[in-house]
């Protein structure tokens, strides 16, 4: 393992991290270099059941179907299967289920199969039948992670997440955050690659 490490932070339901999410796999092949995810707090007052672009944004549909069609472009561009969306949800119930999968697997899938589940299919990944069935995609037992969830073994976890969250004053999504200096917002693989050159990090 390096012992040089990239903090990313980032949520499942926040589309410049879905987008920074797939750069950040370019950068792991580029650079010797370890990635924590660290999960925040994008909208955590969302109830269960979700809540509108509409209500969320206070905006007119059109204004919606911009945003939808210009995020489609930047998707399509960067190799990625995006649909429009109606909703955000509550991500911390999947937050938990993402740091019990990566206790168990640091490489685990399920990121990528969370922001799938939520960008593409349109699934309301606050829901426990959708976190299980994403559990049950990325090679995990549902069993134990229906236990975490019923015991929130994982809470104290996603609480330190949002907790550095603040204590670095991170405002937005994502956030890259290497030796104590940042770059916020789904910045252009060149951009990464200069603010990791400049810190000299070996490639591979």
């Amino acid at each position: 393992m390096s012992n040089q490490k990239l903090e990313v932070f980032t949520d499942y339901v926040c589309p410049w991290c879905y987008l920074g999410d797939s750069r950040i796999k370019k950068i792991k092949k580029r650079f010797k270099i370890d990635i924590q995810l660290i999960h925040f707090p994008l909208h955590p007052e969302t109830p269960t059941e979700g809540k509108t672009l509409l209500e969320l944004f206070g905006s007119t549909q059109d204004d919606i179907d911009q945003k939808n069609e210009r995020m489609k472009v930047l998707m399509i561009n960067e190799g990625l299967s995006y649909n429009d969306r109606t909703h955000t949800y509550n991500s911390r119930l999947a937050q938990e289920i993402g740091a019990w999968a990566q206790s168990i697997d640091n490489k685990t899938s399920i990121h990528d199969n969370f922001f799938e589940a939520y960008f593409v299919q349109g699934l309301n990944v606050g829901l426990e039948s959708v976190i299980l069935d994403v559990v049950s995609k990325s090679g995990l037992d549902p069993k134990e992670a229906k236990k975490v969830i019923k015991n929130r073994l994982f809470m104290k976890n996603i609480d330190e997440d949002w907790k550095k969250s603040r204590n670095y004053g991170v405002t937005g999504v994502p956030t890259y955050v290497y030796q104590k200096q940042s770059m916020v917002g789904a910045q252009p693989f060149e951009n990464l690659v200069e603010f990791l050159n400049h810190f000299g990090v070996s490639k591979r």
